[in-house]
């Protein structure tokens, strides 16, 4: 067969026009430079061509895959969905056996292992990294039998419409490949901020291949922003103060040391997902995070399913970056491959029903109590006559220094996990959103009462503090007033029983108070509108009769008067305190429409 050549458009080898202005970095080599074949290799990758600089586009990509997919029967593509523009989301499936199908693969009881790249396409190191490690699987000989203990599932670009918004110009903090994708699709959404509402089909269908082909291991694959520091490739996941202590342990005690050793051998400097507490550099502290359902280690988190967040530096260059993901890609296979009872231990043991759930996370007392050695770079200050104000510049000098650590590992608000929630059928919004997250939802035929515990939101408002997110327009629920009655619920609503094996996750999508419940994504923003009301001429007579009927009304009414100046001044809201202890007032007004039940 002929070498296969993607030449790759004069466009793609140019410097990237910011590069002059990012701070300096040092010159590195690696062992891991020795996975790059030589041009004249018959299954040379398109980046390889051009010495790891550059990233061939869509059509280039996966006209190189279907070669390569061609020629061995362990290889096989699917589609999993189709973008907003048309082009098809696609999936490589390698197996040592062939399996291409869920049951096929589930059957070979091999550790399955997902991996996407291109969620953020601009960042798209993991796809170039993931072409390099397919062709070493089927050619070469240093990967054989790699795919006889692990099966590997490959996104190479999750975000295909972002991917071809291709440009020079792009991601202008990143060094390099010369020619990168759009952060956020076709719609201007960011696909890792879906995975609650599932809006996109991006996310969608990675939310049906983990229903069906059921991945034991997850690596997300991205590019961080930010401060400078020596390491190339951080990573990290929720750890096990989280919902899924048993996974988190798991991959801090197999994975992270497999991978760390790998990465060093290689080379590389590997570390934890660093976050500058100030947003500028490390003198605030390293600010240490848990993620929510909206990204996609949080809700890996929330299904119990181990799941590493990767974050290449993106200062480094291309070239490393892409080495060192290599690197980490084939660690964390071996790493599932040489622990599979232990990885199916982890899962099972955190999809066991916890009575108390933590609905989010915020930073507690401790934070800046503990500190670890950060591999830093040195960064100055100096005053801006452009800004007027210090800015930071970084040096390239290897400084370690001494870090503390802002953890936000502290529950923000923690709720018990009940029986049972009840999605009425009007809100086939929510149901359709439960079903694609693979919650199991049973539609009940019965009218016999159940008895619920319901919520009133007397302060929910769209929130005021933010424009539209990600497409919708936030909902701030308030304060939370619970209330317990017997109801009868009308056939086709929805009954989820949170004692499945996402039931934690469903607790999460359901809870108004979870910061990524369903509600606070504007599910249900139609119970803030009020759409029945009463004329002065009719309350104000009856507000008579019952101050005269009710001493304690008046009492109550009098000291609202005397303590609010806002509402005494108000005829309106006057009148409103009267309307709303009538039974004329709409019941429905502000009450959350799902109900929930202890048995």
């Amino acid at each position: 067969m002929l070498p296969i050549a993607v030449v790759l458009s004069a466009s793609l080898m140019s410097v990237t026009p910011a590069e002059q202005f990012l701070p300096p970095t040092n010159a590195w080599s690696g062992e891991s430079e020795m996975l790059q074949v030589a041009d004249s290799h018959r299954w040379v990758t398109p980046s390889e061509l051009t010495g790891l600089t550059a990233t061939p586009s869509y059509e280039e990509t996966f006209s190189w895959l279907d070669q390569l997919l061609a020629a061995s029967p362990r290889f096989h593509k699917l589609a999993i969905g189709q973008s907003a523009q048309g082009r098809t989301i696609w999936m490589i499936i390698a197996s040592g056996d062939g399996s291409n199908t869920p049951e096929a693969m589930l059957a070979n009881e091999r550790p399955r292992v997902l991996v996407q790249a291109g969620i953020h396409s601009g960042e798209i190191d993991g796809k170039d990294a993931g072409l390099m490690l397919l062709r070493d699987l089927i050619e070469g000989g240093r990967l054989d039998g790699l795919l006889d203990e692990v099966n590997l599932l490959f996104v190479p670009i999750l975000n295909v419409d972002g991917h071809e918004r291709r440009s020079p110009y792009n991601r202008v903090n990143q060094r390099g490949p010369s020619n990168m994708g759009w952060r956020t699709n076709a719609n201007n959404l960011n696909l890792n901020r879906d995975y609650a509402k599932l809006d996109t089909a991006g996310v969608r269908a990675i939310a049906e291949v983990v229903n069906v082909w059921q991945p034991q291991l997850y690596l997300d694959l991205h590019v961080t922003d930010g401060a400078d520091y020596q390491y190339d490739i951080t990573y990290g996941f929720n750890g096990d103060h989280a919902w899924s202590p048993a996974s988190s342990a798991w991959l801090a005690e197999v994975l992270t040391p497999r991978v760390d050793q790998a990465l060093v051998q290689r080379g590389h400097e590997p570390g934890p997902l660093l976050f500058a507490a100030n947003d500028r550099d490390f003198s605030g502290g390293q600010y240490r995070w848990t993620a929510g359902v909206r990204f996609s280690n949080g809700w890996g988190d929330a299904r119990h399913l181990p799941t590493v967040l990767v974050e290449n530096h993106s200062l480094k260059p291309y070239r490393q970056r892409v080495l060192g993901t290599y690197v980490l890609l084939e660690a964390a296979l071996k790493a599932a491959a040489s622990s599979p009872e232990a990885l199916r231990e982890a899962i099972a043991a955190d999809q066991q029903p916890k009575q108390r759930i933590a609905l989010g996370w915020t930073v507690g007392d401790s934070a800046g109590q503990e500190s670890f050695e950060l591999k830093a770079i040195r960064a100055e200050t100096y005053l801006s006559e452009v800004t007027g104000g210090v800015e930071v510049r970084w040096t390239g000098d290897k400084q370690p220094e001494q870090v503390s650590i802002i953890a936000n590992d502290t529950a923000s608000a923690v709720t018990t996990r009940p029986a049972y929630y009840y999605i009425p059928p009007q809100w086939a919004n929510v149901i359709e959103v439960l079903n694609a997250q693979g919650i199991v939802c049973q539609a009940i035929d019965s009218s016999e009462p159940v008895t619920v515990t319901r919520y009133r939101l007397p302060q929910a408002k769209v929130d005021q503090a933010t424009t539209p997110f990600e497409g919708r327009l936030r909902i701030a629920p308030g304060g939370a007033v619970s209330e317990t009655m017997s109801l009868s619920l009308p056939a086709g609503t929805c009954r989820v029983d949170t004692s499945q094996p996402l039931g934690t996750l469903a607790v999460l999508l359901l809870e108004p108070e979870s910061p990524d419940s369903l509600l606070q994504w504007g599910f249900m923003a139609s119970m803030l509108t009020r759409t029945e009301y009463i004329e002065g001429y009719v309350i104000e007579p009856m507000a008579v009769a019952m101050l005269e009927a009710d001493p304690a009304l008046r009492a109550e009414f009098l000291r609202k008067l005397e303590s609010d100046a806002d509402f005494a001044s108000s005829r309106r809201e006057r009148l409103r305190f009267f309307y709303e202890r009538t039974p004329y007032y709409d019941e429905h007004y502000l009450l959350y429409p799902i109900y929930k039940s202890s048995q």
